[in-house]
């Protein structure tokens, strides 16, 4: 397993505060063969430097760094897993400012390993560990129980993108699919891949401390007050914008879906 390469996608942006305890927590890995394409969407503080720092002492070739689109995390994202010059055996998605457990990657990889057809589309996600900004313990995302299925994937996104691990079936469908206007990159692999037949593995277990604070882009929505956020733009019509923008791009790449889920779509 130790053989196996992978390409770890990050976005920054502004994220100098956590950046390097990310970046550290990555170094701790039990699965030590990775590198990381970092692309930083226009940071105004010394995300960039810091990053930089970082890439003097492990070397270019541990740490690269790039400009990003500048058009949102979900595009920023999706500019690294749709360049066809970034290439690994697998691929992992990380945000600026979380910490990984030791093993996140190697228990990824072993699901990949446990697998029979390894040419098909696969996605491993799951589960995350909320804390604070201290790493305090807040609490853990939601255990989604649903069959990971496209219809499912149409009306629901169940993990975020910074426990994400892919295969290089899944890299090229995304390359294929190109840069979509979608809600959100994590939402439109769970589509993509269950579109197109591939496998999506949920991990009930947790393999990242996902930090909520002020400055995040996306939080875990685990309060009753968020809860009612949820109603209310739900309520406004936001779920049915959501959709409306996921269905253009899904019935732009049709031709990448299977018959029976193209007539679902």
């Amino acid at each position: 397993m130790t053989s196996h390469s992978i390409a770890i996608l990050m976005s920054t942006f502004n994220g100098q505060q956590f950046l390097a305890e990310q970046l550290h927590s990555i170094t701790l890995q039990t699965h030590s063969n990775w590198r990381i394409v970092l692309s930083d969407d226009g940071s105004s503080d010394d995300t960039l430097l810091l990053a930089q720092q970082f890439q003097q002492q492990w070397g270019a070739k541990r740490l690269e760094t790039r400009a990003g689109p500048k058009q949102g995390f979900c595009l920023n994202f999706l500019s690294m897993a749709c360049d066809p010059s970034i290439r690994a055996d697998f691929y992992a998605f990380s945000d600026q400012d979380d910490v990984w457990m030791s093993d996140k990657l190697e228990r990824a990889l072993a699901y990949f390993d446990s697998v029979l057809d390894k040419d098909i589309p696969r996605l491993y996600c799951g589960r995350t560990q909320s804390v604070d900004e201290q790493l305090n313990f807040l609490g853990y995302s939601p255990l989604f129980c649903l069959p990971r299925s496209f219809r499912n994937a149409l009306i629901q996104s169940i993990a975020g993108s910074n426990t994400m691990v892919f295969n290089q079936a899944a890299k090229e469908l995304i390359e294929q699919a190109g840069l979509q206007d979608v809600v959100s990159h994590d939402w439109w692999l769970y589509q993509l891949i269950k579109g197109a037949g591939g496998i999506v593995y949920y991990d009930p277990k947790p393999s990242i401390l996902y930090r909520q604070h002020p400055k995040a882009l996306v939080g875990a929505n685990r309060s009753i007050g968020a809860r009612y956020d949820r109603f209310i733009f739900a309520w406004n019509g936001g779920f049915k914008r959501w959709n409306d923008i996921n269905y253009a791009a899904l019935s732009s790449i049709k031709y990448l879906l299977t018959k029976d889920n193209r007539e679902i779509l």
